[in-house]
């Protein structure tokens, strides 16, 4: 019975808590979209390494998070903290590429390696006419393989969490 009302009271407290979380004050973020292996993601971006890119994205200048990038070459088996995002600076693709996001989304995710901190590598097409859309990692492997794009690792770390959302909505 004591644990009961315990609980009771407990679940009680969370819900009035729940309740206040209406009255505080709260921001609207631009919400970007992505792919990750074929399927559309959403996020923000909040923080940025590099000042031009901050500005450009209306987002914090952080350069500390540049101390999060390994001393390269990096062995393989050394895992760090971020993950590769590939990003389209000639406009030939509007959404950046992600190369893992948890699955699934959101509180129910058991991914112990997501991080919402990423190291852009820029895509650039060799010839822009050839242009096509690249919606995965895989995707834009391949085509630097074939020789249609060049891909380069920068230093800048961008803070991206990537927002559940359900396709119905």
């Amino acid at each position: 019975m004591i644990v009961k009302s315990v609980f009771a009271i407990v679940f009680a407290c969370v819900l009035s808590a729940c309740s206040v979380m209406k009255d505080t004050p709260q921001v609207s973020l631009p919400l970007l979209h992505g792919w990750h292996d074929g399927k559309e993601v959403r996020y923000i971006t909040t923080d940025v390494s590099d000042q031009a890119v901050a500005k450009a994205k209306n987002a914090n200048y952080a350069p500390r998070l540049r101390d999060a990038v390994p001393n390269y070459p990096k062995p393989p088996q050394v895992k760090t903290v971020l993950e590769r995002v590939y990003a389209f600076p000639n406009q030939e693709q509007a959404w950046s590429v992600f190369a893992s996001v948890p699955e699934p989304l959101g509180y129910e995710s058991q991914d112990t390696h997501y991080s919402p901190l990423w190291l852009m590598y820029v895509v650039v097409w060799k010839d822009p006419s050839k242009a096509t859309e690249l919606r995965s990692e895989e995707a834009i492997l391949t085509a630097e393989d074939q020789g249609l794009v060049t891909i380069e690792r920068t230093n800048i770390v961008l803070n991206c969490p990537v927002i559940p959302f359900s396709l119905v909505d």
